[in-house]
Parts: structure tokens; sequence; C-alpha cells
């Protein structure tokens, strides 16, 4: 099934999946302009809080657009320096937290290889208000599972690579993030890979998103998952000042 995303699709996503950012937002800008009819505002105050929300809301959505509709991350031709020859590919597994934009293109992209396509979503653990609306109109792969993330249903040693694109960050526990790349350790082969896509939080992310950032984990927090899951490296690829592509071997 080939999936052709629209115009400004990752911007529409944002705005969709956190409306209930914007519409505090927008209402709170209003607020500002209406207190002016009661209160004296220094003009120069007044403008700088005007800039400072007005940064906020417009900020995410530029640099959502830069990643997800102008950089060719779903080209998938950032995968060429990971995966340079994709014939020896047999069996591939895809894990998302709820919110699937990916499978069918991985599909295309290794069309002799096995695809596996699972769901860690947790309606108990995972309550944010965007990733809720997300998972309502999310395309879903067909027989996609629903997992725990300590039990990927997957023999050992069966799989070559292991997707986690923009997912694994939705696992906010320490433990359970390394819980869960045990798991993803135990199902690679010997010669198999897991590749990671995600946001940093680091200061590129903090201009984007200021306190947004935090949802996102540091490289080192990272480095330290995957270590204490067993993983013998972990190399890391920038893709954009804002996302990184980590390729890590058992």
């Amino acid at each position: 099934m080939e999936i052709k995303r629209r115009q400004f699709q990752g911007v529409l996503n944002i705005l969709s999946f956190n409306r209930h950012f914007y519409v505090f937002g927008v209402g709170t800008l209003l607020l500002l302009f209406a207190s002016r009819l009661v209160f004296a505002w220094s003009n120069l105050v007044f403008v700088i809080i005007i800039i400072g929300f007005l940064y906020g809301l417009i900020m995410p959505l530029i640099v959502s657009a830069w990643v997800y509709d102008f950089s060719g991350y779903y080209d998938f031709e950032w995968l060429k320096k990971q995966v340079p020859e994709r014939e020896n590919i047999n069996q591939l597994v895809n894990i998302n937290a709820g919110f699937d934009e990916t499978s069918f293109i991985i599909e295309r992209l290794f069309p002799h290889a096995h695809l596996q396509v699972f769901d860690f979503y947790n309606a108990q653990q995972h309550t944010e208000p965007a990733i809720v609306r997300a998972r309502k109109v999310s395309l879903v792969y067909p027989n996609t599972q629903t997992i725990a993330s300590n039990a990927i249903p997957v023999k050992d040693a069966s799989v070559d690579l292991v997707f986690l694109l923009s997912a694994a960050h939705e696992i906010r526990s320490h433990e359970e993030k390394v819980q869960f790349l045990k798991e993803c350790h135990r199902i690679c082969k010997p010669g198999g890979k897991v590749i990671m896509v995600e946001h940093l939080r680091n200061f590129p992310n903090f201009l984007a998103f200021s306190v947004g950032f935090t949802h996102f984990f540091s490289r080192s927090t990272w480095k330290n998952a995957f270590e204490r899951a067993g993983f013998t490296t972990f190399q890391q690829t920038p893709f954009t000042p804002f996302m990184a592509v980590f390729t890590c071997n058992p």
C-alpha cells in the first residue's frame, strides 16, 4: 500500500494532536490584549510578552515543518547509511507508541522481508492528550499487535532490524526503557541492529519547544539505557539539528 503524505502534514499533525496547547495559548493572548483595557501596561513589557507567546506558539510549527515535511524524514534516504545492503534483510520489527506513519513505508523499502508491527501504547501509563488523539487517526498496519513494553512476542535472535521511530520517548520510566531495550536486544540477531530516531533534550530543541523539550531525553540517557540493556555499540548520526538517528548493535 503506497502512502502519500499531504503537504504540511507534519505541521497539521502537531496542530491537531496538541490543539489544547494552542487553544490555551491563543486564549491567553486574547486575555493579554483585553487586559490593556484595564491595566496600564508598559509598551515595552507588553511587546516582549506578546513576542514570547507568539514565539512559543509558532516556533514548534516551524521546526515540525522542517523535520517532518521538508527534511526527507519520510523518504528514508537517511536509512542508506545505516542499512546499505537491503537485500540481505529478511526479518523486520517496527514498534510504535500508538501512532504509526512508517510501517507501510518500511514495507515498500523492504519488499522481500517479513515485517511485524507492534504497539506498546498503554492507556493507563501513556495518558498525554496528544498521543490519545494521534491514536484515533493513525492508519493501522495489518496485524499490528498490542504488546507490553517488556514482552515482545518474537523469538530470540531472529530479527535483522528493529525500528523505533519517534516512539521510544513515550516510555517515561528509565527502568521501563531499559527493560524494553533488553527485549529489543533479545530478539536481534547477532548481526542485527536497532535503529532509533528521536528528538533530544538539547539546546536546539529547547529553542524550538521551550519547556516542551523535557518531553524528550538526552543522548546520555539513551546511551545509559542501551548499555544497561546489553548493546555493545551506540552510534549517533545527526538528522537536522533537532533529531538524531541511533544505530545500536547487540
